[in-house]
């Protein structure tokens, strides 16, 4: 009898268990749903139902949208930022990464701390000093200019994660590579970075993620359309009187596409090399 009504109590509990998380995943999807209907609707037809699905679907959005924001050009930006932003952070912080971790004293010590530490530091308190630095160098509104910003913000955090992973790959490697009469830069290129592939693949999609998505770094540096980014020509459909919303959101849509299908070929990556730096180190 009492097994029998344990059965029960623990079916009852997966069932809850299993509703609570479809609702947590409907409401995660909500935001999409929102963005989809309103991409496909006319601006009369937003005000009058704004949480309906249309009764007519408008695809002009779309085409608006490209032609308004010079889609491509923008496209071709957040492309060629975030490639160099990637290829940038993974030069620097796994270089960077491995000096420090196969030195232990206080001068590399003080660079580890100094690092984490930058974690920790909104970017408001950067902003203005960058913003001069960079206008006195004339390099605003540059790409070079951007993407040197966008990989230092990103520095700190990527050379914990490498720091960690590194302390588990044994030293005897680089050592007998060492006695071979290979160079520290061929040891590292040669024998250390091929054994990062884990972690080297979880900052390239962090990094990517981060660099295409970058709202608030580019707003300060980049104000010509000839450099702007995907999220900049997003949001000069908000002005101070009036809005785009369905133009905004049919932009929104298509800029999120090409990241979409990035994540998903690259997604299973993340868990894996993040778990396997912060636990091994």
């Amino acid at each position: 009898m009492n097994t029998s009504r344990a059965a029960k109590q623990s079916k009852w509990v997966e069932r809850m268990r299993i509703a609570i998380l479809y609702a947590i995943g409907l409401l995660f999807l909500f935001p999409f749903y929102i963005a989809i209907v309103y991409s496909i609707k006319t601006p009369m037809e937003t005000a009058e139902s704004p949480l309906s699905f249309p009764k007519h679907i408008s695809w002009s959005n779309y085409a608006d949208a490209i032609e308004a924001s010079n889609f491509f050009l923008a496209l071709r930006n957040s492309v060629v930022t975030t490639s160099a932003t990637v290829a940038l952070t993974i030069l620097v912080c796994s270089m960077g990464a491995y000096v420090i971790a196969r030195n232990n004293n206080r001068f590399y010590t003080f660079f580890y701390y100094l690092f984490m530490s930058s974690i920790m530091l909104p970017f408001q308190v950067l902003m203005f000093p960058l913003y001069k630095t960079w206008a006195d160098l004339h390099i605003l509104n540059t790409l070079p200019g951007l993407i040197t910003s966008l990989t230092g913000v990103q520095i700190g955090y990527f050379c914990f994660l490498y720091v960690g992973f590194i302390k588990t790959v044994p030293r005897e490697l680089e050592e007998s590579a060492l006695l071979d009469g290979a160079s520290r830069y061929r040891t590292f290129f040669s024998i250390i970075f091929p054994l990062l592939k884990p972690i080297n693949m979880t900052i390239i999609v962090l990094s990517a993620l981060g660099a295409w998505n970058d709202f608030i770094v580019s707003m300060v540096l980049v104000q010509k359309k000839a450099v702007s980014t995907l999220p900049l020509v997003q949001f000069q459909f908000f002005g101070e009187y009036t809005s785009q919303v369905n133009m905004a959101f049919a932009a929104i849509i298509l800029s999120m596409i090409p990241i979409m299908i990035f994540y998903g070929f690259a997604q299973r990556y993340i868990i894996g090399g993040v778990t396997a730096g912060a636990v091994k180190g």
